[in-house]
C-alpha cells in the first residue's frame, strides 16, 4: 500500500514520495522502466539496468525538481542514459536481428492465419531492426521512449533533457526512416 502526503494523489504524489518514501516510487515505476529497458537491451541486461536506474535516482533524489511532479520522465531519462552506455551491444543485437530476418519462424504451428501473420512480421522485422540500428542514438532514443515506453513527445524531451522541438524533429526523422524501411511512401509536409 502506497502512503501519500494528504492532498496528493497518483503521479502528483511522486515529488513527495521521492523524498519521503522512495520504495513507493520504485513500486510504482519499476515495471515500466524494466519493460522499456528490456525492449531496448533485451531481458539479460534489463534487470541490472532497471535496478541501476533506481539506485541512481535514489542517490540523486535530492536534486529532483518537485515542480515536475511526475517522476516518470525523470526515471526514463536516467534509464535512457544507462541504455546509451550499452549502445554498441544494442547495435550488435539489431544487426543480428537484421541478419536473421525470417529464420526463426516456427511453421509447425499449423494454424494458417498465425503462420501468415508470423511470415509477415518476420519479413518486416529484419528491415525494421536494420533501420533502428542505423538511426543515430539520439534519434533512436526519442523513438523508443515514445513507442516502447509510452511517453509523449514532451515527456521524452524531459527524459532526455532536450527541448521539445528537438524531440519532435528527432521523432519525425525516426518515423520517416521506419516508413522507408517498410517501403511505405513518405508524406512530406513543407
Amino acid at each position: 500500500m502506497i502512503v501519500t502526503q494528504p492532498g496528493t494523489t497518483g503521479l502528483a504524489a511522486d515529488a513527495h514520495l521521492i523524498e519521503h518514501d522512495f520504495t513507493a516510487i520504485f513500486d510504482r515505476h519499476y515495471r515500466n522502466i524494466y519493460a522499456y529497458v528490456a525492449r531496448r537491451l533485451g531481458p539479460d541486461l534489463a534487470e541490472d539496468v532497471a535496478s541501476e536506474t533506481f539506485l541512481i535516482a535514489y542517490d540523486r533524489r535530492h536534486a529532483f525538481d518537485a515542480a515536475r511532479g511526475d517522476a516518470r520522465p525523470w526515471l526514463f531519462g536516467i534509464a535512457s542514459n544507462l541504455v546509451a552506455r550499452h549502445v554498441r551491444a544494442e547495435s550488435r543485437r539489431y544487426r543480428a536481428l537484421a541478419r536473421a530476418g525470417g529464420q526463426d519462424i516456427d511453421a509447425a504451428d499449423g494454424h494458417a492465419d498465425a503462420v501468415a501473420g508470423r511470415l509477415d512480421a518476420a519479413a518486416v522485422r529484419g528491415r525494421l531492426a536494420e533501420a533502428l540500428r542505423r538511426l543515430p542514438e539520439p534519434v533512436r532514443a526519442v523513438l523508443l521512449l515514445v513507442a516502447w515506453a509510452g511517453l509523449n513527445q514532451q515527456e521524452a524531451a524531459e527524459a532526455l533533457g532536450i527541448p521539445a522541438g528537438t524531440a519532435r524533429s528527432r521523432l519525425h526523422r525516426a518515423r520517416q526512416e521506419m516508413r522507408q524501411a517498410l517501403g511505405a511512401e513518405i508524406e512530406v509536409d513543407e
